[in-house]
């Protein structure tokens, strides 16, 4: 039993609590024992409790224990159960004891919300029994209102229509078509039904499948958003009045739907119109009954679906993403253009397309087109030219070749090297490179072809020497050759005044160039140069020192090369200067008559050995101290006959020596010599193998 008195302390403990305010709860719950409970029970006691709970609920009363002294009727001790004036039972004795009125364990429930018990005792405990008294519990039971009988007054039933049971309460509502009025007991009729803007729902007429009220003015809106489209299902239970059995005539009642831009239609009778696609957002539903006859009314839901557009047409060349079976408000699509392909809206190319399925059923974008890209016309090959070999108007895949203007240019790749049109609108070579071609000057090939064997000085047919260059300096002249775009090769003797240390400034120079003839070559433009670079170890100020006897001149704008104007070629890595080798020397200089040449003369000359120089040069030094020194920057060539030797004019200009069957290539410079078209005697060239790493770091630097 001790946790009986456990749960009985802590009830007594809430029970005995102080009274409550007025702004509080009574408690769900409680305990009401005897005085001096578990002991006896004092003689001549008289106890009262008024018990309550909150409104709402009934009150539950259980007696735990009894033992309290037994007679009939209870007439010395007792404990009494009322609501309000109402005994709801008087009780005494012990549980089987042959007088007195147990409880029992079966619960007293109150009508209300509150119960009054009243304990009283005689003056004394006959025997030698002592009773203990009593303990009881109650606590609130939630009152179904809803299933009360209504009030005697006549005032109606709690809810006029439809009654819930909360815990504590109740709560009314009312059936499709009425509203709750604000006593929020009593329904009135309301059907109009505001806006539905839900995407799907249940509408039906006041009090369906009850017949409906008289006198009905109904009206309800359904309008979703834009881009869906309603459609209306009713039920098969559809009833409303009409005049003829066969072709319903809607005269006194009617259900109207109202679709815009169509004519409304009013539905009556007793055949459910079953699914009606409105295509439309917005659909209103006017139902209306006179103050007679007899009509049930109608059910229905109501769905959405999403408006549909047309199935775009397939892309020629492209593709159109993602594909459905149909296509819906708010759906997107996408094009993109095959390989090769580029996305065009009329003139105007797009980065990228998009389209979506707006709300009144068409496209935002019409479709582009897919046209066929092209790569523009291909870069210009600077003296050369292209040839298409498949495809035109510069379209995808279409295929070129470059050429070069032969004979006096060739490609610096591999020959026959084709280049396609990519998808990246670059002309690509089979290695994917897209950097074009250059054309390369073709040296020391002149196209002139001579079958006659000279055997002296001789005019110099045109194009025999295409490099030969006409150097003018001050109104005397010499020689130069042409060994690049940009560049001529000559004496650094010819850029410094006699006996000086310092340049002559650019506009003591003319260059003359692609002619034969030096009066042909004085009516045409000279070519302007840019800068003028003599050997860094070049120094001659008394003319005694011609060691290093080497100079470039850069012209500001490059040669076009032809069949009269050609490069020659600088010395090949392996060059021999092999003795008794018959060279070739040209220019514009004095010749056997002492008179300045206006045509170009050439004689062959042959390279003498080095020995036999070198004695040459010692013997004339003896004669005359005026003689330069000879260094291994030189070499001798001629004096194998009368007249076969440079002269004055020829300074600068180049002894070239042909590689059997090959190019011509400068061998050396004219320089300086002892006499001039003497037999045995030679003239001196600057050994041109010996710079050509110093000749091509000028012309990269520069």
């Amino acid at each position: 039993m001790g946790w009986i008195y456990h749960i009985i302390g802590l009830l007594c403990v809430c029970h005995c609590w102080g009274s409550l305010s007025s702004s509080e709860q009574p408690p769900l719950f409680g305990e009401v024992q005897t005085p001096r409970y578990p002991q006896p029970y004092p003689a001549s006691n008289y106890e009262e409790w008024e018990l309550s709970v909150p409104a709402g609920y009934r009150m539950q009363l259980t007696f735990i224990y009894m033992d309290m002294e037994p007679s009939v009727n209870c007439f010395y001790d007792s404990v009494t159960v009322m609501y309000d004036n109402k005994v709801l039972g008087k009780f005494c004795g012990q549980e089987n004891s042959a007088d007195g009125h147990h409880p029992g364990n079966k619960p007293i429930l109150s009508p209300g919300n509150h119960l009054r018990l009243i304990f009283q005792s005689d003056d004394s405990n006959p025997g030698s029994q002592n009773y203990v008294g009593f303990s009881a519990f109650y606590q609130a039971i939630d009152m179904d209102e809803c299933s009360q009988p209504e009030p005697e007054d006549g005032s109606g039933p709690l809810c006029s229509q439809i009654c819930h049971n909360t815990l504590g309460s109740y709560l009314c509502s009312c059936r499709h078509g009425f509203e709750l009025r604000p006593d929020q007991r009593t329904c009135v009729l309301q059907c109009e039904g505001g806006v539905y803007r839900e995407m799907e729902g249940v509408l039906s007429s006041p009090g369906y499948p009850l017949a409906s009220p008289h006198g009905l003015a109904c009206r309800y809106h359904i309008s979703v958003e834009p881009g869906f489209i309603i459609t209306l299902n009713f039920s098969e239970l559809f009833h409303i009045e009409h005049v003829q059995d066969h072709e319903p005539s809607c005269l006194y009642h009617w259900l109207q739907v109202s679709i815009p831009g169509k004519a409304p239609q009013k539905l009556c009778g007793r055949q459910s119109p079953g699914m009606i696609l409105t295509n439309s957002s917005s659909v209103v539903l006017e139902y209306h009954t006179d103050w007679e006859g007899l009509s049930y009314g109608w059910r229905l839901s109501y769905s959405t679906k999403r408006v549909q557009c047309e199935s775009p047409h397939s892309v020629a060349q492209g593709i159109v993403t993602p594909t459905f079976p149909e296509y819906l408000y708010r759906d997107y699509i996408q094009v993109r253009c095959d390989t090769g392909y580029k996305l065009m809206m009329g003139d105007r190319e797009m980065s990228g397309y998009f389209s979506m399925c707006q709300s009144d059923g068409t496209w935002l974008r019409s479709l582009p087109e897919c046209r066929i890209i092209d790569c523009g016309n291909p870069t210009p090959l600077r003296n050369g030219g292209l040839n298409f070999l498949s495809g035109s108007q510069n379209q995808y895949l279409s295929v070129i070749q470059y050429h070069c203007n032969e004979p006096y240019y060739s490609l610096a790749v591999e020959n026959n090297v084709n280049y396609t049109c990519a998808a990246d609108r670059k002309w690509k070579d089979s290695k994917n490179n897209y950097i074009i071609p250059t054309c390369l000057p073709v040296c020391g090939r002149p196209t002139f072809r001579s079958h006659q064997k000279v055997l002296g000085g001789a005019d110099a047919a045109l194009g025999q020497f295409p490099w030969q260059v006409l150097l003018e300096v001050l109104g005397g002249h010499g020689g130069a050759a042409v060994i690049g775009e940009h560049w001529i090769l000559t004496a650094a003797h010819n850029l410094f005044p006699s006996l000086r240390t310092t340049l002559h400034p650019l506009k003591a120079f003319k260059v003359y160039a692609g002619h034969n003839d030096m009066d042909e070559l004085y009516m045409r433009p000279d070519l302007p140069i840019a800068s003028i670079h003599p050997h860094p170890q070049y120094h001659n100020p008394s003319a005694k020192d011609y060691d290093n006897d080497i100079a470039l001149i850069k012209l500001k704008e490059a040669i076009t090369f032809n069949a009269t104007l050609m490069p020659l070629c600088l010395p090949p890595k392996d060059a021999k200067y092999i003795p008794r080798s018959l060279g070739m020397v040209s220019g514009f200089g004095i010749t056997e008559n002492n008179m300045v040449s206006k045509k170009l003369k050439y004689i062959p000359t042959v390279l003498v050995e080095e020995v036999t120089c070198k004695r040459f040069i010692d013997n004339e030094k003896i004669k005359f101290s005026s003689i330069p020194s000879l260094t291994d920057n030189m070499f001798c060539a001629g004096g194998e006959r009368t007249g076969q030797d440079s002269c004055e004019g020829d300074s600068g200009g180049a002894l070239t020596l042909q590689i059997p069957h090959g190019p011509h290539w400068a061998a050396g410079i004219v320089s300086w010599g002892v006499g001039c078209g003497m037999k045995g005697t030679y003239g001196v060239y600057t050994r041109v193998d010996k710079y050509v790493d110093w000749i091509k770091k000028t012309m990269e630097e520069n």
